[in-house]
């Protein structure tokens, strides 16, 4: 393979890396989004008496939930919520891994063909 379809090979991958942490980048802020209003909710639930009417919406129809029912639903989708962020956090240190790796192979072929260069300037 020639220096140039290496190089064009190397950046490839680089940029691929780099699409894919944004991806994932994006998917933690949605996630922590998300994470923040069921917080919000699961505060202002904290703060209603036991026999409080709470209404859940379930496409256009607003129908009565128990308070129970309601904070269980609440705390089970901010665990999966947290477990999720973990994940994609986990997701995410495992591509910049990549990445950095990618762009240190990146740096090591140009100083190489830069070598190479010099070399074949001198002789």
């Amino acid at each position: 393979m020639d220096a140039q379809k290496k190089y064009q090979a190397l950046t490839d991958e680089f940029q691929q890396l780099q699409t894919e942490l944004e991806g994932l980048v994006d998917a933690r802020q949605k996630l922590e989004s998300q994470q923040q209003e069921n917080q919000g909710v699961q505060s202002e639930f904290a703060g209603l008496d036991d026999d409080a009417n709470i209404y859940k919406m379930v496409g256009p129809v607003l129908l009565k939930q128990e308070k129970t029912e309601a904070v269980m639903a609440v705390n089970s989708r901010l665990e999966f919520i947290e477990k999720e962020i973990k994940r994609i956090e986990t997701e995410i240190e495992e591509k910049q891994d990549k990445s950095d790796e990618k762009r240190g192979e990146i740096m090591q072929f140009q100083s190489q063909i830069q070598q190479q260069q010099a070399a074949a300037a001198s002789a």
